[in-house]
């Protein structure tokens, strides 16, 4: 059969059952009469009669909250750009604009205009025409919540593709298929529906070009207005770009398809010259149904195609100062609703640009605008010198509401921004990498403070004295595995200082001090400590591992591709210095734990999250945990509290509000990287400055200068600018003091290493926690070189020093002659190169006559030969006076 009879034979079935589905309207039970037995209509029988109408996709809206309650708004997102309203927010001008020119007939049939129909069918079957329009508004509206409901219900974009296509099939039996159930969804429509919600949902459905769709966001993208405030020539040129969305709409002026190769009367090129034709097809369409007066019809048709292109807000760029933030809060939507279980990982983008969220979150401007400023005025965006990188973050403690961030970079995700200007960047540095952020940054002595944690969690007081001195540490005691690490670990302090106890240690931060606590510890313990706080690698990794990569600088894989883990790494000595890479969100979070007296509290960036009609929608929410007693963080918290204090090493960041801090600064190997850490009770404010990568090109910042000062000290001008605003706006009760326990010194035995050489005595004290002087010579009778004695002896606090002394030979062990008759004990000691000196005592125990009764120097004692030994010898009598007889 031709294709032009294929057409008529459809044609045929159209028309009749459109006849009939009308007829169905207007008269139900006719259709279940005589007409049911007609072969066409069993063709409708599996057809739903209900159509299922889906939330339109919306774009999300992200607002920062004003101290008065109001919201401004950061940015938005979309794969649709719409905005629904209501019919009563659209001008009358757009309802009328819509009817004349695309259904004139809308508020009198019942969902299907038979001669629209009729005519579109009859071109584009028979005559093998251009499709035309013919299809109801109603139609339409059905067409456009199919393609609706097959898009929102894919998950990938092939499918969406796919499903596009479906509900648009126009030829062959397909396409017929698709018409008819557009008709018969139609009519269930019209019976369910009114006429002015049928032409909401359609004004707010309708694509106006690109990513363009619904009223409201046409009338704001193309003439910057809404849909309520567009005037009559604006309103039609809209509706014109519904017939045809791609041809007519106004942000393509060079498009020769919609006009621009026309030219005016005086031989100018004349834009939008289709969409103009269109337009004025439509005011004449309303002026023939009076809705419009000539004279209005007139002035509209005079008046040039003039839109005034309005880009929406679209991605974190449009939050400026605060994008980074953005940027952090569109990384936390997308990972919340992403349900790998299910594998909906696409899910959280589509709620981000098609949920139609509104999304309030927790920076506090003011505090944004501080931190921005501070970061800018100490801090260059770049330097030829090196990459130089800072972030600055505040986050509430108790809440783990993040209230700024900040860093040295203007955002961008544009690649052709970001190779253009070096002062681009869309690398978030105060996050981890999974949230948009870098791989970390060493924390340096930021770190130690998880190492005091640990000391007072296994029981160790503030005041306990170690043995802080420099020296090559060997073994460190529990590591994860169970096992001992060895080796030779030897770190440098940053001056000659030493401390010997945990408060001295914290305020002047010495290496050698936090190692020999560390030697007292399970190390893997400082590790739990540490995550117990919120403290995670930025790179997503557990603590103490790292990836494995090959020599030449290639990552080792794994069978199934991913990057091998190295099997060698684990929790070392050297992290208790801060040598794991770790965010500054990371930090601030931390100390803002023991600020909370020791209870961690995850960061949102989220306050709430609402629908547009503000049904409450889901946000994620902040966990706290107990990381350590509240004993143990009051001591914590007193021994950060001296780093403001006199010579403290985070002096330099005093505030001068009288609000009290903790605190920690801290500065890597090489000063590479530099930060300053620091909480009231009521914020948390982390400062990072360093090198944003690695390689031969990073710069010591203390060889490093930038206009504002030292590139060292950057941290201590940004930190307490930041910090005294967040001081006088949130003020901050004093810190808990700690019980006295916190405070106590212990005892411990000092080892009896006499007979040792002088080496064996200084290891085995100094494993004991001591520290070791050399006390010189002294007279003995042992060998020349043993030690001979310790000052003190007994017991003394660990870390104490221990004065050791050596023998110098000279001397030599004095007989023990008590008991021996008076000729026996002259005769040995003299025999002992001794002099003797004789005395007597009275005695009235006959057995007692003529024996030596004591001595001195005592038996067992040492004396230089040639010192005189006094032995007491008995004499029988009734009493009176020892008589000295020198020999």
């Amino acid at each position: 059969m031709s294709d032009v009879g294929s057409g008529i034979l459809g044609f045929v079935g159209m028309s009749a059952l459109a006849g009939v589905l009308v007829t169905a309207a207007v008269t139900p039970a006719l259709a279940v009469t005589g007409m049911a037995a007609n072969n066409s209509i069993a063709m409708f029988e599996n057809i739903p009669d209900y159509l299922e109408i889906t939330q339109l996709s919306a774009k999300t809206d992200i607002y920062a909250t004003q101290p008065d309650g109001s919201h401004v708004p950061l940015a938005s997102f979309f794969s649709e750009n719409r905005e629904v309203v209501s019919f009563e927010a659209i001008s009358q001008y757009v309802k009328d604009a819509a009817v004349s020119g695309e259904d004139p007939r809308f508020y009198d049939h019942a969902g299907i205009d038979i001669q629209g129909t009729t005519r579109a069918v009859m071109n584009e079957l028979i005559i093998g025409g251009d499709t035309q329009g013919g299809s109801s508004i109603t139609q339409q509206y059905v067409k456009n919540v199919l393609i609706n409901n097959g898009v929102q219900a894919a998950k990938t974009e092939e499918e969406k593709q796919a499903a596009y296509e479906a509900a648009t099939e126009s030829s062959g039996n397909a396409g017929i298929s698709r018409k008819l159930k557009e008709m018969k969804y139609a009519i269930a429509l019209e019976k369910k529906y009114e006429k002015n919600d049928i032409l909401s949902g359609y004004l707010n459905i309708a694509a106006f070009g690109g990513r363009v769709y619904g009223i409201e966001s046409a009338a704001q993208f193309y003439f910057g207005k809404t849909a309520a405030t567009v005037s009559l020539p604006e309103a039609a040129s809209l509706i014109a770009i519904v017939n045809h969305p791609e041809k007519f709409r106004l942000d393509q002026p060079d498009d020769p398809e919609n006009g621009v190769a026309s030219v005016n009367e005086a031989g100018e090129p004349t834009p939008y010259a289709a969409n103009k034709d269109r337009r004025d097809y439509i005011l004449g369409e309303m002026l023939k149904l009076g809705k419009i007066t000539q004279e209005e019809h007139d002035a509209a048709v005079a008046t040039p195609v003039a839109p005034i292109i309005t880009e929406p807000s679209t991605g974190c760029q449009t939050a400026q100062g605060s994008a980074y933030f953005c940027d952090y809060v569109k990384n936390v939507i997308l990972r919340h609703y992403d349900d790998p279980t299910t594998g909906d990982v696409n899910e959280g983008r589509k709620m981000l640009e098609e949920g139609g969220l509104q999304v309030y979150t927790t920076i506090d401007l003011e505090l944004q605008n501080r931190a921005e400023t501070a970061v800018a005025e100490n801090v260059p965006y770049t330097d030829d010198r090196f990459d130089v990188g800072t972030s600055a973050v505040t986050v509430q403690p108790g809440t783990g509401r993040i209230l700024a961030m900040a860093q040295n970079k203007n955002y961008s995700q544009a690649d052709e921004v970001l190779a253009a200007d070096r002062s681009y960047s869309a690398i978030n540095l105060s996050t981890d990498f999974a949230y948009g952020g870098s791989s970390g940054f060493q924390p340096g002595s930021t770190f130690k403070v998880f190492t005091l944690g640990e000391w007072l969690n296994e029981g160790h007081s503030l005041l306990e004295s170690f043995n802080g001195s420099r020296r090559a540490f060997t073994t460190f005691p529990g590591l994860c595995d169970g096992s001992t690490w060895s080796g030779n670990f030897n770190p440098k302090n940053d001056d000659a200082r030493t401390a010997n106890n945990a408060v001295d240690a914290t305020k002047y931060s010495v290496n050698s001090s936090f190692m020999a606590m560390a030697q007292q510890l399970r190390l893997c313990g400082v590790k739990e400590t540490a995550q117990a706080f919120g403290i995670k690698r930025a790179d997503g990794l557990e603590l103490g591992t790292r990836y494995a990569w090959n020599d030449d600088g290639t990552p080792v894989l794994n069978p199934d591709g991913t990057q091998a883990l190295d099997p060698d790494e684990t929790f070392q000595p050297s992290a208790v210095l801060g040598t794991e890479e770790v965010s500054p969100l990371s930090m601030a979070v931390s100390f803002a734990g023991i600020a909370n007296d020791g209870v961690a509290c995850s960061p949102i960036a989220i306050d709430s999250i609402t629908l547009a009609d503000g049904t409450p929608v889901e946000a994620p929410k902040s966990t706290c945990t107990a990381a350590v007693t509240p004993q143990v963080a009051y001591a914590m918290q007193y021994a950060m509290q001296q780093t403001f204090k006199g010579d403290g090493t985070a002096y330099a960041s005093n505030t001068g509000t009288g609000v009290e801090h903790i605190g920690k600064t801290g500065t890597t190997d090489n000063a590479f990287d530099t930060w300053m850490v620091g909480a009231s009770k009521t914020t948390s404010t982390a400062v990072w400055v360093g090198n944003i990568t690695g390689g031969n090109n990073r710069q010591n910042l203390r060889d490093v200068r930038f206009d504002s000062g030292a590139a060292a000290t950057a941290r201590h001008r940004i930190w307490p600018a930041i910090m005294e605003l967040a001081d006088n706006k949130y003020g901050g009760d004093d810190f808990t003091e700690p019980d006295q326990s916190a405070f106590k010194n212990v005892l411990v035995d000092i080892p009896q290493v006499a007979g040792l050489t002088f080496d064996a005595a200084k290891k085995a004290l100094e494993a004991a926690g001591f520290v070791v002087e050399d006390g010189g010579q002294q007279d003995s009778n042992l060998p020349a070189g043993q030690v001979s004695g310790t000052d003190p002896t007994g017991q003394a606090g660990r870390g104490s020093t221990i004065r050791v002394f050596t023998s110098n030979g000279t001397m030599t062990g004095v007989p023990n002659v008590v008991g021996m008759t008076e000729r026996q004990a002259e005769d040995a000691l003299k025999q002992a190169g001794f002099k003797v000196q004789r005395q007597n005592q009275d005695t009235s125990d006959p057995s007692k006559v003529g024996v030596v009764l004591s001595q001195t120097p005592a038996g067992g004692g040492a004396a230089k030969p040639g010192d005189q030994v006094t032995i007491t010898v008995g004499k029988l009598g009734l009493g009176g006076n020892s008589q000295p007889d020198n020999d």
